[in-house]
């Protein structure tokens, strides 16, 4: 088993007047025990972009916004003209191996974006069996970092297993949402 590198999240809320309330040092602390947890499962790692890398850091980038932000990036950088729940921008999974950057031993892994809305919304309506708007925000935040890891859905069966690798990281974290 490769050791766990060092983990740095940096996590910037643009939606300062979201209604719900959570606590950003504890979700920053949650992802970061999210990554080593996943870190832990030789399996998982051997599928992920990080299967033939050692590094002393690995870091990421979390944007929480609104709907109008979110359809904007969707928009420029997807083509999609609508807003949506999480993207990712898996700086270091999309390159091709040949191209991957590793700076002093660290590796950017990229950034997901989330909209507090969506999840919002998609508590209210159960779109992912979570019941609380908490609970869904962190099943997007795993589903961001999965993506950063390299992991992808081209279809049902690949998105149903993405799902149950989020929530057996949420748990095994020891998230208590």
């Amino acid at each position: 088993m490769k050791k766990i590198p060092e983990i740095n999240i940096f996590i910037e809320n643009e939606y300062k007047n979201f209604t719900e309330k959570f606590d950003l040092g504890k979700l920053h602390f949650d992802a970061k025990n999210m990554l080593e947890y996943f870190l832990t499962n030789e399996e998982w790692v051997k599928n992920s972009c990080l299967e033939k890398y050692d590094c002393r850091l690995l870091y990421f980038d979390v944007v929480l916004c609104n709907d109008e932000k979110i359809h904007e990036i969707n928009r420029e950088y997807r083509n999609k003209d609508c807003a949506t729940d999480v993207i990712t921008f898996a700086i270091f999974a999309d390159s091709p191996a040949e191209e991957r950057f590793i700076f002093d031993n660290e590796i950017n892994l990229g950034e997901i974006i989330i909209s507090l809305d969506k999840a919002k919304f998609q508590a209210e309506e159960e779109s992912h069996n979570q019941n609380s708007f908490i609970s869904e925000l962190y099943f997007l935040l795993a589903h961001g970092i999965l993506h950063l890891l390299g992991y992808d859905h081209e279809d049902e069966k690949s998105l149903q297993e993405m799902w149950d690798i989020q929530q057996e990281i949420i748990n095994g974290a020891g998230v208590n949402v």
